[in-house]
């Protein structure tokens, strides 16, 4: 195993039936880096990220995550990465504390009640720990299922829209919670339709449309006022995999 390693897929594919998902998609994310991935509704992104995270079987291609290969070692994986999408994959009828609790128990998470009070207050959730999940707000639901997934201390985040259908107060707060986790050197592929906010987050970006890369680069090689030009630019073109 490379400790110094990140995220490396090649070739990677995905049909449902007749209907391809991803079609040969070819990354490397660095440690401690993220990469931020755009693109509209049916693109491919939720696939990648439930690919890269282990959770579904890629159709073809390989990929490598911390130097482990993302086939052979999922289940060793799992414990490394974390998956936040729109599921929130918490039980309406427990508590926030008690999901916490029971998802911190299966991940053996050391001084348990002190790492849940840590997450808890990071994402603004304190008052809320002793609430029913069936009975919080859909802003309040998202917060408490990024607090799951961050619950085991990942290396790996795997973040899907992570702040669609907050309000401006919680995206903040979750906006605060991304930046810390990345300046903890923890390695992060996250989805979203915000280009403005997405720059900010990312070291390197790409744009996916049917299921292909159609646009990649460095935040460094971008200027946030020409990027949304070259998204829409991307968009019309379809085109074919790297450009920048």
């Amino acid at each position: 195993m490379n400790d110094g390693a990140g995220i490396a897929a090649r070739g990677l594919a995905k049909r449902y039936g007749e209907r391809p998902a991803l079609r040969g998609i070819d990354l490397d994310v660095g440690r401690g880096q993220t990469l931020v991935c755009f693109g509209p509704n049916g693109a491919g992104k939720t696939t990648l990220l439930k690919i890269l995270a282990t959770l579904i079987k890629p159709t073809a291609g390989n990929f490598a995550i911390g130097g482990w290969d993302g086939r052979r070692d999922a289940v060793m994986l799992r414990r490394r990465l974390t998956l936040a999408g729109h599921a929130t994959y918490l039980y309406d009828d427990l508590t926030v504390a008690e999901n916490l609790r029971f998802y911190g128990r299966m991940y053996a998470v050391p001084d348990l009640e002190q790492r849940l009070g840590e997450v808890a207050g990071r994402l603004g959730l304190t008052p809320r720990l002793h609430d029913r999940v069936g009975t919080l707000s859909h802003g309040l639901q998202r917060r408490a299922a990024l607090a799951r997934a961050a619950l085991h201390d990942p290396e790996f985040y795997f973040l899907d829209e992570p702040e669609t259908g907050l309000d401006p107060e919680a995206a903040a707060i979750v906006r605060a919670w991304l930046v810390d986790i990345n300046k903890q050197g923890r390695t992060m592929v996250v989805a979203t339709h915000d280009l403005a906010r997405g720059l900010e987050l990312a070291d390197s970006v790409i744009v996916l449309h049917r299921g292909k890369i159609v646009f990649q680069a460095r935040c460094e090689e971008i200027k946030p006022a020409d990027f949304p030009k070259i998204y829409a630019a991307c968009l019309r073109a379809g085109g074919g995999q790297g450009a920048g």
